[in-house]
């Protein structure tokens, strides 16, 4: 490996990384779409391909993804999960049904088979809870009465992605019938466990790796969250949901000291991930799927908008705030681009990157205008 050619390209990167995260605040966006762009403007077939750097970007957006999940869990604890789920089951039902169901259809109208499918359907439902939680902050809504109906649905979809994960993961590595199924049920024997662990005994757990020193309690946080998230991966469950769960297993003063120790490090490797998906992707394979990645787009923030809005309404919540709940959750972002991943690795449908990338960057560019229209205060006649 060349150092100074892999220093100069991974320096290059960064520095425009952190123009993108300037100019994706000044426009009050999420940054993911740009990450998106500049991982396609320096992969195959972009303006100026990396050759040197990728090797260094590749284990580190793997970590960066478990970073992500670890930190997705350290925002629940085990009551906040099942209370929310007990509250809200009939409404994340709905949304499973009206957002999975288009990616499913979607991909298989395009023939291109069940695995590629179901994974297509996964990125189509699940929102985005980064973008969601930022525009909650960035308008003030924390306070609003449909602000815990919004944040107990992307706990809802949280743990319907603990389970759907490991049932994909069995699915991609083949086999027959009977094959898949026994995997299946290993995987959600062991998500299941995992689960209960982490309910059970989290409060043990938090006590094992708390430390007065810092350095002691970020690498024992990270190198359990490691050793979890590979075992999971050699079981077919996923290295995300092994992640997750160690997230929710931490409780107490832990919880909150790691999440600022992690913080700046799930920033910095979660960055690598959007790039290295976008690296993986040649710009010339959008274009042909723009059209679908479209459609799809339209259809979802429909579907989406309209199972939100039914659950606000149930609630009895009056017309400003359904606006305002069905809108804040149309992104899609961080999570289907993970969801993307899984298959695009597999190899299992060529254009599934492609699509992925082009749904993404519409939602995720989309959903925060659609959402800051939505707080506008309605026009009133005369």
């Amino acid at each position: 490996m060349d150092t100074a050619t892999l220093l100069l390209e991974l320096g290059a990167v960064l520095l425009v990384l952190s123009l993108a995260a300037r100019a994706a605040t000044r426009m009050g966006v999420s940054p993911i779409p740009l990450y998106l762009l500049i991982g396609l403007a320096f992969g195959d077939g972009g303006l100026y391909p990396l050759f040197t750097a990728e090797s260094f970007i590749e284990p580190a957006a793997q970590i960066g993804v478990i970073l992500l999940l670890l930190m997705l869990g350290l925002e629940y604890s085990p009551e906040e999960l099942t209370a929310g789920l007990r509250a809200g089951w009939r409404l994340a039902l709905a949304d499973l049904l009206a957002n999975f169901t288009p990616g499913l259809l979607a991909g298989l109208v395009l023939g291109w088979g069940v695995a590629a499918s179901v994974v297509l359907g996964g990125v189509t439902y699940i929102s985005s809870s980064g973008i969601a939680a930022k525009l909650i902050d960035d308008l003030g809504w924390m306070a609003n009465r449909e602000t815990p109906l919004v944040l107990s649905l992307l706990v809802a979809e949280d743990l319907v992605m603990a389970v759907y994960l490991p049932v994909v993961g069995a699915v991609l590595v083949g086999g027959s019938a009977l094959a898949i199924g026994g995997s299946v049920g290993i995987a959600l024997a062991a998500a299941g466990t995992a689960l209960f662990v982490a309910f059970r005994y989290g409060g043990a757990i938090s006590r094992a790796v708390a430390s007065p020193s810092r350095e002691g309690l970020l690498l024992g946080v990270l190198g359990i969250a490691l050793v979890v998230a590979g075992t999971a991966e050699q079981l077919h469950i996923s290295a995300a949901v092994g992640a997750f769960l160690v997230g929710i297993a931490l409780s107490g003063p832990v919880q909150h000291r790691i999440h600022g120790l992690l913080q700046p490090l799930r920033d910095l490797f979660a960055t690598t991930f959007f790039v290295l998906f976008g690296l993986a992707i040649d710009p010339r394979d959008i274009p042909p799927v723009l059209l679908v990645a479209a459609a799809l787009a339209v259809l979802t923030a429909a579907t989406k908008s309209a199972t939100v809005w039914w659950g606000a309404a149930r609630a009895g919540m009056a017309s400003r705030g359904r606006r305002r709940a069905a809108a804040v959750l149309i992104a899609r972002g961080e999570f289907s681009i993970v969801i993307a991943e899984i298959g695009v690795a597999a190899g299992i449908e060529h254009r599934l990157g492609a699509l992925a990338t082009a749904y993404v960057l519409l939602l995720a560019i989309a959903g925060p205008f659609v959402t800051r229209y939505a707080a506008r205060p309605a026009r009133r006649s005369g």
